[in-house]
């Protein structure tokens, strides 16, 4: 029979082998990141394929992106990657005022990105550009979009760390869930390094 142990301070009863948790936890969120690694890896062959073949055609139809504001976007995410992980680490001290700092640093950032995201969409309806434009096109709205749906994802994860942050939920022997949203996040970050110079910066 499983044992259990109270945590005095904040009334609540967790299992006596965390260790145990955080390795299932962990193997459970990398198996996650693998399929998600699969379901780009087979847009990114996709994208290799058709642009061996139309090379002139993604050539000419990517200098309708602006690469300015993608940079941007890069940039934004990289730091959001980097106040993450000092969220990870904060909470591995105990220190819950950093790690809620770092949690809604690294959700403003999310937000920023995808408004970001949203000008750039609207400016591409506005020039009547749309998926079915052309396959450099179709590519880039499901890439993108794709990858804009993990983003939001993602913020809701923060968002409900925050939560439970600000509840004192999190310890410095326990705090397994922040870690593996610090993996996803990661995920969508590095996606997002991949996605930019394959889609922007075409030469």
């Amino acid at each position: 029979m499983e044992q259990t142990t109270i945590d005095h301070t904040h009334g609540h009863a967790h299992a006596i082998d965390p260790v145990e948790e955080y390795k299932q936890s962990k193997f459970g969120m990398w198996l996650f990141l693998g399929t998600e690694i699969l379901l780009f890896g087979g847009l990114f062959a996709a994208y290799a394929i058709f642009r061996a073949k139309y090379p002139e055609m993604f050539h000419h139809d990517h200098l309708e992106l602006d690469w300015k504001l993608g940079a941007l976007n890069t940039m934004i995410l990289i730091f959001s990657s980097m106040t993450m992980a000092m969220g990870v680490t904060a909470s591995k001290k105990g220190n819950r005022k950093l790690l809620m700092l770092m949690l809604a640093i690294t959700i403003i950032c999310g937000l920023a990105f995808g408004f970001n995201k949203y000008l750039e969409y609207s400016h591409k309806f506005e020039h009547h550009i749309y998926p079915s434009t052309s396959i450099f096109f179709s590519l880039y709205f499901m890439m993108t979009g794709l990858h804009m749906i993990h983003v939001f994802v993602g913020i809701l994860i923060l968002i409900s760390l925050l939560i439970l942050a600000s509840k004192g939920k999190f310890t410095k022997s326990y705090n397994t869930p922040v870690e593996v949203g610090g993996l996803y996040w990661h995920l969508v970050d590095l996606i997002w390094i991949y996605l930019f110079p394959l889609l922007y910066l075409i030469s």
